[in-house]
């Protein structure tokens, strides 16, 4: 029975609904300790009825042993492994110790691991996961369980996770959150007199005491009295109300036998509830079986079902107790556990608990903890593997053992994106490591990584450097300078030229996988920002990244850089071709976080080559990972390349959603513009342009295009808007300068056909009007030989309505038309009704638009999952590829049929070759 609870109970009974149709719901349940989560909890598991029910607790001592908390949800699951994508099974098996792993797990892994056995616990019926204490989960499980939440959607799955205010730290961003306020005070006496019996008790004083003391807390109004009422408590106002109950609860432990209450203890310290080790643990202390039962009597424990587990009253009690306890009886059950869990094989939880009896340093347990540190990492638990490092750090009598922890603890902090952790960790280490370069060189790596993610981009690239710069191998300097390029990149072109010009010095063996790497970049993007020319590999990009897979390149983690150093030397359909292979890659081998990356690359090649739909799939696809993973970087980027794709449709308001997001995303303290600032003022400028804003499309881009980021592509590129703005506003020389460091860039990269057609159209447009005609035919024709339909069209616009302007209208009809037919093929509204306005003025009604496409209807998921389906892919192969539950492929389907007036997967084949 809640009392006053009855807008958080039909919150909960509408997910129970939806979950008994099909749909899966989240709810994060925050508020003080005692207001109610827990009870919620029990609510959803009474009325869940034939759902299945999943549960755990977190608990604090657990906090740093990787996946320990998953593993106990998911444990009815097991046998549900083999159905999962093998990316996602390894994950799993390595997570819960089922199979050795290598530490190359990404943690996204988990998460869409998680996913899916919740989806195949849900194929029989819905299933309801609850998860107490969210706050003391251990982070691998906290990161894979909300990787999960936010990607549910049709598999019958509630998960409800309940977190305390101002302990642990368990934030959900993007996930629905109903904080529960103290109950009303009609409420809060109905409670209370329920909590008595419907008793008066000791009186109305006792009682309004109580209820000024609980202020509406559902557990203060049932532990209070007896406290009040045995003067268990000081005065009103003394104490604040989390301090008082647990006082009510020491109270009640405190009338308990001496052993009971060291059995107590132990069930509090045991983070798991396991009552053979709570057992055993406090035999050595003393205590027996037989102490539970006044445990139990007084309602402070209770057995599982089973009889296995043990189970405190209320979270709140463990904290109390554990409180309560002398530093020396916590020391002794401490030991007392650490030495049985050794006993019973599990070496992890037994060196954790035994590092917290510690007094002293301690070389065996040291080495202990540093095994399983190793042993997290290899399960890609990086955040306990950091803790256990560093605790073995401190046990450590050996400084270079110390040493040695405390980079193994920074180098996993930062595999964990905990950066201010990194840094302090490794910034210890290198107090401590005197001259080694070696140590140097990797903790100045790790520093000026972590500086990079907080976007003090100076000091990450002064940090990189200085490694680069010590005593170590050529291979390990390479791999340092790669990351300098990135650095660099955000600084400015002659920063990454002298990136380049370290890395053509370095002395590689002709064996390194990294040579054709670093060859293809200094010849790809030296000439491209004024460097000296280099000899290019003829082979192009494509064959330069078989060579070094052959040479044992990790790929493709080591080519990823190389699909967007493609892009800046203008080699957009190398680019393409390496993304796409890199994409199916990561795919293949489960290395998701470098899909944003990958994705934005490639969706930018689609766009350069035309292909709207494929890029705006593409960046629809990279933006929802770059999301789960919470790369803000690219979560930027990706925006920003989706405001630009909306401004090409005339979608005013989805570019002014999506550049805001761009802008906010990675505004660091050090005043870093965000990652996809540079994208943005383009999306912002394309969209002004398409509005006929040419003025403000000048004042920006004459900005953009001379300022620290004008070495970018997507600064490099927009000057052919800025011409065109400049001219339509009269002041083409605004643009004069900007154009002749486009065409030098074109000329440096070797004039491929489809820049030096922009130039040719950027020379008609500034250049005297008896040169026009010519330039305009000139850039056709490299346009038709390049391939990119939306700059021919945009080119036969500005052709067509030179020859209106000559009088010659029936000239000017024909390349109007053919410019209308591409922009609307292409989706782009504004240019399209430009092209009618101008036919019009041209003498000649506009023909009727086009058709859209057989997909035009379908949602950027629906036709990704339609586009697979229509090849022959299954629902589990699609899930797979897309990272989604079978179930929710299911779905995605069933709503695409009929917008497309089909019924069945070969109509839809024909549908899509049609």
């Amino acid at each position: 029975m809640l009392y006053g609870r009855s807008g958080e109970q039909a919150s909960v009974d509408a997910l129970l609904a939806g979950a008994r149709q099909g749909s899966s719901g989240v709810l994060v349940l925050r508020g003080e300790p005692g207001i109610g989560k827990s009870a919620l909890l029990e609510y959803a598991a009474e009325r869940a009825g034939e759902f299945r029910v999943v549960r755990v607790t977190g608990v604090e001592y657990e906090a740093d042993l990787p996946f320990a908390g998953l593993q106990l949800l998911l444990a009815p699951a097991l046998d549900r492994l083999p159905a999962l994508p093998a990316p996602q099974r390894r994950a799993l098996e390595a997570a819960f110790g089922l199979a050795d792993g290598d530490g190359a797990g990404e943690r996204l892994l988990s998460g869409l691991g998680t996913l899916g056995l919740l989806a195949e616990l849900a194929a029989d019926g819905p299933l309801l996961c609850l998860v107490d204490d969210a706050h003391w989960l251990d982070r691998s499980s906290a990161d894979a369980l909300l990787l999960a939440a936010r990607r549910l959607d049709r598999e019958g799955v509630v998960l409800l996770f309940a977190a305390r205010d101002g302990e642990g730290e368990f934030t959900a961003p993007g996930l629905p959150e109903l904080r529960l306020a103290p109950l009303e005070p009609a409420a809060a006496a109905e409670l209370l007199a329920a909590a008595a019996g419907g008793e008066p008790g000791a009186g109305a004083g006792l009682r309004y005491r109580v209820l000024a003391e609980a202020r509406g807390n559902p557990l203060a109004l049932t532990e209070l009295p007896a406290a009040v009422a045995g003067g268990a408590l000081p005065g009103e106002g003394v104490l604040a109300l989390t301090d008082k109950l647990r006082q009510a609860f020491l109270g009640q432990v405190g009338r308990l036998p001496a052993p009971t209450r060291t059995l107590l203890l132990v069930a509090a310290a045991e983070e798991r509830g396991e009552l053979a080790t709570v057992l055993r643990a406090a035999e050595a202390l003393g205590a027996g079986t037989a102490d539970l039962l006044p445990a139990e009597r007084a309602g402070l424990l209770e057995r599982s079902p089973d009889g296995a587990r043990l189970r405190l009253r209320h979270p709140l009690l463990r904290t109390a107790i554990l409180e309560g306890a002398s530093l020396e009886q916590k020391l002794a059950v401490h030991s007392a556990l650490g030495r049985e869990l050794l006993a019973a094989g599990e070496e992890d939880r037994g060196s954790w608990h035994l590092a917290l009896a510690a007094t002293g340093q301690d070389a065996g347990l040291a080495a202990a903890l540093e095994r399983a540190g190793h042993r997290a990492a290899a399960k890609a638990g990086h955040s306990g593997a950091a803790a256990a490092f560093e605790r073995a750090a401190r046990l450590s009598p050996d400084p270079a053992a110390a040493v040695r922890c405390l980079t193994l603890a920074a180098e996993a902090a930062l595999d964990a994106a905990e950066g201010e952790r990194a840094q302090r960790l490794a910034e210890r280490a290198a107090g401590l490591a005197g001259d080694d370069d070696h140590v140097l060189a990797v903790l100045e790596w790790v520093r000026g990584t972590a500086a990079f993610w907080t976007g003090d981009h100076p000091q990450a690239h002064r940090l990189l450097m200085a490694a680069v710069g010590r005593d170590i191998e050529p291979a390990v300097a390479a791999r340092g300078l790669l990351q300098a390029f990135h650095t660099a990149w955000y600084l400015g072109g002659e920063q990454v030229l002298d990136v380049l010009e370290r890395l053509a010095a370095l002395p590689l063996d002709a064996a390194d996988p990294l040579v054709p790497l670093v060859a293809q970049l200094v010849a790809l993007v030296g000439p491209a920002l004024g460097g000296p020319t280099a000899d290019r590999d003829r082979e192009g990009l494509p064959a330069a990244a078989k060579r070094a897979r052959e040479a044992g390149a990790d790929s493709p983690r080591d080519l990823v850089q190389l699909a967007g150093a493609a892009l800046i030397g203008g080699r957009d359909a190398e680019t393409f071709q390496l993304a796409d292979e890199l994409v199916a890659e990561a795919r293949a081998a489960g290395a998701v976080a470098l899909l944003p990356t990958l994705l934005f690359f490639r969706g930018e090649a689609e766009l350069f080559h035309g292909r709207h739909r494929d890029a705006e799939l593409a960046a629809a696809e990279g933006l929802t990972l770059a999301r789960d993973l919470g790369q803000s970087q690219w979560v930027s980027q990706l925006c920003a390349l989706d405001a630009y794709l909306a401004a090409l449709r005339g979608d005013g308001e989805r570019v002014a959603e999506r550049a805001a997001e761009a802008l906010g995303e990675a505004a660091s303290a050090w005043g870093a513009p965000a990652a996809g600032t540079s994208w943005t003022q383009w999306a912002l400028a394309v969209h002004d342009l398409g509005q006929g804003r040419a003025a403000e499309v000048v004042d920006r881009l004459a900005v953009h295009t001379s300022g620290s980021y004008r070495h970018h592509v997507s600064s490099v590129r927009t000057v052919p808007d800025l011409v065109e703005a400049a001219v339509r506003q009269g002041t083409p020389q605004r643009a004069a300068a900007a154009f002749e460091a486009f065409a030098a860039w074109s000329a440096r990269i070797g004039d491929p056909d489809w820049t030096r057609a922009l130039v040719l159209r950027c020379q008609a447009l500034l250049g005297p009007a008896e040169l026009a005609e010519s330039g305009y035919l000139a850039a056709l024709e490299l346009h038709e030989r390049a391939g990119r339909p939306f700059e021919l069209a945009r080119t036969s616009l500005l052709f067509g309505e030179w020859l209106r302007r000559g009088k010659r209208k029936t000239e000017a009809r024909t390349r109007l038309r053919e410019a209308l037919e591409v922009f609307e093929r292409l989706g782009a509204g504004p240019w399209a009704e430009r092209a009618r306005t101008e036919l019009g003025a041209a003498g000649a009604a506009a023909p009727q638009a086009a058709p859209a496409g057989p997909l035009a209807g379908l949602t950027p998921q629906e036709e990704q999952i339609a586009r697979l389906a229509a090849r022959g892919l299954s629902n589990r192969e699609i899930a797979a590829q897309l990272f989604l539950s079978p179930r929710t492929v299911g779905h995605h389907l069933y709503k695409a049929y009929p917008k497309l007036g089909i019924a069945s997967r070969g109509e839809l084949a024909a549908l899509v070759a049609a």
